[in-house]
């Protein structure tokens, strides 16, 4: 009902795009549509005060700035006021003056919120609308002065924000990487952040902290704080963030600022070159980087903290490929850890396939995984369906870390298949007429063709979150322990040879044939006969696999390293017999009569 409601309002003012046309590129709609959005959701918000709050400044017209705000805030209910005579119905009287009287209005703002709108550069746009080549500014005032957003609240406003930023993507033809998360995407994701902690979180008067590193419009925290206070209204979610993106920035903090957040905890900047929150740890931690975006222009930066500061910096345990930087903001956030022994610190971040098993041994993204693993901080990894995403339809994974694990949870990494493929196998064959993971939306939002839905313990979110609750296999989850995932990358070398077929030895010992050289993956674990995991050394591995075939091949020892990932289709893979050759010849023979009977009907 929300997403719908938010869906109408999002129409609405899209359709104030119209009047842009051949004034402005599509590609640059945003930059007036969604200013004006926050000026008319602030505007909204303060309407009932506002009488209020002009009645009251003339007693205060002598103070200091300081005691000025602090009146009218409390005169206006939030954190912020509006001290103008004009809100929208009046700029609209005034249709002459309308740009005038605008910027009036917008400096009448508290300078919390008039920071916001500068992070639009707006000015520049009342300059170019209120052009008499264009002339279009008073009409853009009037249409936003009709859209009532009075009765939205956070979660739907959020709706809209994320609709009209899909849609100007589009326009701007953006990469799937730059994209934002599905509402109810982040509540599966709080929901299994704070599972974890329910006994804490029930004790009345908590305050607890979230912190989002690329927090856009600022959608997990604003449902990071909702969920908390739906399950304990006397908690407290102190949210914190960092956003590169300027419009982005602006309107999470107007939604802080709506909220009765503190918006100075929302930072603008590059998370990796200024790090605007560096001395910060949080409880919890939430994010959704970009997929596959190269960090080039942060790169200086990067390694010299990697170089200089090593485990001491953000970035110690390796460092990814250039093209995707998704690994760095996880060890960023790693960063900001509280220590176990203060109640230890869960992060949930939503990832692409790639940093499963993108690198070999040695490199990068294994390293990293090796340091987390090994650490004992990765607690889960859920498959989410396809779909799920407005500009990229690819398959997302959620993790979850937690540096002070539950005591049967230490040790193992739990695997939750929660993608529907053995549902909809099922849906096929006529078995099950539901899906327990997803469901089709009526109406596709550019990539978005699923979404998960949130009702019950028996579907989408509350099954899923059940699943990790529970921590017991089943067709649907898998718990490995940590070395499950670890394996040793050897190099097999086998001795070169001769014409005359005799071993051409180098200081006594054979020499290796460069072209027969070769490698294999030794996994840390094996199944023994009864299909328990058990360890198991090079030495073994060697003898029982390589030894009967190559029995003159060895390993350098020296080119040996340790690798890690997580090839999560595998453990998941189920292998299906092939259909037999008489089922299909049947289905063969009954085509071709049914082809022919066809054909009969036709020439009849």
């Amino acid at each position: 009902m929300a997403q719908f409601q938010a869906s109408n309002k999002g129409d609405l003012i899209w359709a104030v795009a119209d009047l842009l046309r051949g004034d402005y590129k599509q590609s640059d709609y945003g930059k007036v549509i969604l200013p004006m959005t926050v000026l008319r959701r602030l505007d909204c918000v303060l309407a009932s005060t506002k009488s209020k709050v002009l009645k009251l400044l003339p007693t205060v017209a002598n103070k200091s700035d300081l005691i000025k705000d602090k009146v009218l805030n409390k005169a206006s209910g939030h954190n912020f006021h509006n001290r103008s005579q004009f809100d929208f119905a009046k700029l609209v009287d005034d249709a002459d003056n309308v740009a005038a009287n605008l910027r009036n209005y917008i400096n009448g703002y508290s300078a919390s919120a008039r920071e916001i709108i500068e992070y639009f550069n707006f000015d520049d746009q009342i300059d170019r609308m209120d052009d008499p080549k264009a002339d279009i500014l008073f009409r853009v005032v009037k249409k936003f002065a009709d859209i009532d957003l009075s009765d939205m609240d956070a979660m739907q406003m959020g709706y809209v924000f994320e609709d009209l930023i899909r849609r100007f993507a589009e326009q701007s033809n953006e990469t799937a990487g730059e994209h934002f998360t599905p509402r109810e995407v982040i509540k599966l994701m709080v929901n299994v952040l704070f599972n974890g902690d329910r006994a804490s979180l029930t004790q009345p008067g908590i305050i607890k902290t979230l912190y989002d590193p690329a927090c856009g419009t600022g959608g997990m925290l604003s449902i990071g704080d909702h969920h908390l206070t739906n399950f304990n209204p006397d908690a407290k979610l102190e949210v914190f963030g960092q956003e590169i993106n300027p419009e982005s920035y602006a309107i999470c903090k107007s939604d802080m600022l709506i909220k009765g957040q503190n918006p100075s905890n929302i930072k603008f900047g590059n998370t990796f070159t200024v790090d605007g929150l560096r001395d910060e740890r949080f409880d919890y931690m939430l994010s959704n980087p970009p997929f596959g975006v190269d960090w080039k222009k942060a790169q200086k930066t990067i390694k010299k903290e990697h170089e200089d500061l090593g485990d001491g910096g953000r970035f110690g345990a390796g460092l990814p490929r250039i093209n995707d930087g998704s690994l760095l903001f996880l060890q960023h956030m790693i960063s900001k850890m509280k220590p176990a022994e203060d109640g230890g610190s869960r992060i949930g971040i939503v990832f692409n396939g790639s940093p499963l098993f993108t690198g070999q041994a040695g490199g990068g993204e294994s390293n990293i995984r090796q340091w987390i693993i090994e650490n004992d901080w990765l607690e889960a990894i859920i498959a989410l369906p396809d779909q799920l995403f407005y500009n990229t339809g690819i398959s997302t994974y959620i993790w979850i870390l937690s540096n002070d694990k539950s005591p049967e949870r230490r040790g193992k990494v739990q695997l939750i298949n929660a993608t529907g493929a053995k549902d909809e196998e099922l849906i096929a064959e006529g078995q099950r007429n539901f899906n327990r993971f997803w469901e089709k939306m009526s109406r596709s939002l550019g990539n978005k063709r699923k979404q998960i839905s949130e009702n019950g313990e028996t579907k989408g979110i509350g099954f899923i979150t059940k699943l990790y609750g529970d921590f017991q296999e089943n067709e649907f989850v898998k718990i490995f322990p940590n070395k499950f995932f670890g394996y040793w990358r050897v190099t097999v070398e086998q001795p070169l040879k001769d014409e005359q077929g005799e071993i051409v030895k180098s200081k006594g010992k054979p020499k290796p044939d460069k072209n027969l050289r070769d490698y294999e993956n030794i996994p840390f674990l094996r199944e023994d006969a009864n299909g328990n995991l058990v360890p198991q050394t090079i030495e073994e591995y060697f003898e029982r696999e390589v030894l009967p075939h190559v029995p003159d091949a060895w390993i350098d020892e020296k080119k040996t390293k340790t690798g890690y990932e997580i090839n999560f289709t595998k453990y998941f893979y189920e292998f299906k017999p092939l259909r037999s050759l008489a089922e299909i010849r049947a289905d063969i023979l009954a085509l071709e009569e049914s082809s022919l009977e066809l054909e009969a009907g036709v020439l009849e």
